[in-house]
């Protein structure tokens, strides 16, 4: 036999026959019996929840002022520059079932040349800088930027912190902030009505 390593192969652990194992339908059934146990014994664990009154009437007068300023859609364009991710989890939470924000003529898009305004989180870091501008750039005119939440306003927790800006007026011109650690989706949309309402004033668009 000549020198060297063997031909012989060891099997691979992965080549187990265990692993593709599939449940008898006995296991199956029993599987399923438990799960049902499970759920009459812990119940109905969660609620149905509404948006509340006051959500359908900002919402009114929100469908109303894009419909006369527009004709259409409102556009946003969202820009995480570093954030938690607690910020966008808020305003995902504005297009779900309970606020259901695009009823109200408002939706995200994924290009700034399709946008109305542009929606920015996070402290902006400094490899977000530069995106955060040239995503600005692109946007039709005119342009307006709304910061959302404590981080984008100033920084938030990462105030001073060597590799951020300290919040988006310090790279963009800001026209409305939301406070909040993150805000609600209810102060999110208020706020989109209260940048309608600053353009409706000043007569911007």
């Amino acid at each position: 036999m000549p020198n060297g390593p063997s031909l012989h192969r060891t099997p691979c652990p992965l080549e187990s026959p265990r692993l593709f194992f599939r449940p008898t339908g006995r296991e199956e059934s029993d599987n399923m019996i438990s799960i049902l146990k499970n759920r009459i014994i812990k119940g109905i664990v969660t609620e149905p929840v509404e948006a509340g009154p006051e959500i359908e009437k900002i919402g009114a007068e929100l469908k109303e002022l894009i419909h006369k300023k527009f004709g259409r859609s409102f556009h946003i364009r969202e820009v995480d520059t570093g954030s938690c991710n607690a910020c966008e989890s808020e305003i995902i939470a504005t297009t779900n079932p309970i606020y259901d924000i695009q009823r109200f003529g408002v939706s995200f898009v994924a290009s700034p040349r399709h946008a109305d305004a542009l929606l920015v989180t996070g402290p902006v870091s400094k490899n977000m800088a530069l995106a955060l501008k040239k995503t600005y750039d692109a946007m039709p005119g005119p342009k307006f930027v709304i910061t959302c939440g404590d981080c984008a306003l100033d920084g938030g927790i990462y105030k001073d912190a060597y590799y951020v800006e300290n919040g988006v007026k310090n790279v963009l011109p800001v026209v409305l902030h939301v406070p909040g650690c993150p805000p609600s989706p209810a102060a999110i949309i208020k706020a989109i009505l209260n940048l309608l309402d600053i353009t409706k004033k000043r007569d911007i668009i």
